[in-house]
Formats: structure tokens, C-alpha cells, sequence
């Protein structure tokens, strides 16, 4: 039973990217909801976010909370069912926070609006090609503890290991500012 428990939290070190379940900060997810209410030109609740790699599900209750339609996708099953757990006793997040076990890289993010990723330095240069692909005009992705490579942030919220970098599709076809 105990190996059980430990295999989905000891499986991420065997996949292509390390990528270990460390939870957000409470500083993190304030960040992360500067960064969101900087930014936004619609309300939140006409908008959709994804937490990619969703872990406890801090972020995609907390913007929830906010206003947001958030929806966190995680590898893990148990963190997906506590996730789902600590939803049952937040009040008025019914339909609003949802979790679903699915892999980042075989899910299509073209759906929202808003994409959260607390990723690994390793990860980011194909995570930075992925949505360059997927995610459509005026979609918004927040980075946190490391920025991507390759594109020049709108802003930047927080220090250190609590950053949060925000970029914004905000030309046609998918070009970066």
C-alpha cells in the first residue's frame, strides 16, 4: 500500500522532465493573481485558465476565487483527488475549479485564455513551442520560477524564486511580443 501511495510521487524523477511536486508559495500565488489582475482587459469570469502541472491545486482555487472559469491538469492522482477534496470546502467553487488527470503534452490548450505554468528550466524551450502552436490571439501565459527562453515578458511580478513573468499573445497569428 505505501508503494502505492509514494510511485506517483516518485515517477516524475523517471519522465523526460523531472517534474517534482513542490508547492506554490502563498507569495507565488499572490503573484500570480497580480500578474492576472494587471493584466486583464475582460472579466475574469469570461475567461478560462489552465494550471499546467496543477499539484494541491492552490493556484487553480485561488483563481477561481478571483473570478475565473480555472482548470488545473496534473500527472499525479493524488494530487488531482486532493485537489478535487479541498474544492468540496471552498464555498462557491463548484463548476468554477476543476482537475483532471491528464499529461500537459498530450493536452490541447487552445481552449484558454489564461496558462499557468510553474515548470522546469529544462522543460521550458519546448513548453515555449507548444503554446506558440496551440494558444490563439490574446491569450496570456504566467511563468513562474523560471522564465521562457526565447520570449520578452510583458511584465514581471515578484523576486526571486516567487517571479512570476507575464506574457501576452498580442499580435495575429500567433507572434510574441
Amino acid at each position: 500500500t505505501l508503494s502505492a501511495i509514494c510511485l506517483p510521487f516518485v515517477t516524475p524523477a523517471l519522465r523526460r522532465y523531472c517534474l517534482p511536486y513542490v508547492p506554490a508559495t502563498n507569495q507565488q500565488v499572490d503573484n500570480v493573481l497580480k500578474a492576472l489582475s494587471k493584466s486583464n482587459k475582460h472579466p475574469p469570469n469570461t475567461q478560462k485558465l489552465v494550471d499546467i502541472g496543477s499539484g494541491d491545486g492552490r493556484i487553480v482555487i485561488a483563481s477561481a476565487k478571483a473570478g475565473y472559469q480555472a482548470h488545473g491538469i496534473e500527472l499525479n492522482m493524488w494530487l488531482v483527488l486532493y485537489s478535487k477534496w479541498r474544492t468540496l470546502f471552498s464555498q462557491g467553487l463548484k463548476g468554477k475549479a476543476t482537475f483532471a488527470k491528464q499529461d500537459l503534452w498530450k493536452s490541447n490548450l487552445s481552449k484558454f485564455q489564461k496558462v499557468v505554468i510553474f515548470g522546469v528550466e529544462e522543460m521550458m524551450p519546448d513548453l515555449e513551442k507548444k503554446l506558440t502552436t496551440e494558444l490563439l490571439h490574446e491569450s496570456e501565459v504566467l511563468a513562474c520560477r523560471f522564465p521562457f527562453p526565447n520570449w520578452i515578458p510583458d511584465q514581471v511580478v515578484g523576486e526571486g524564486i516567487d517571479s512570476v513573468w507575464l506574457y501576452k499573445i498580442n499580435k495575429p497569428n500567433n507572434f510574441w511580443s
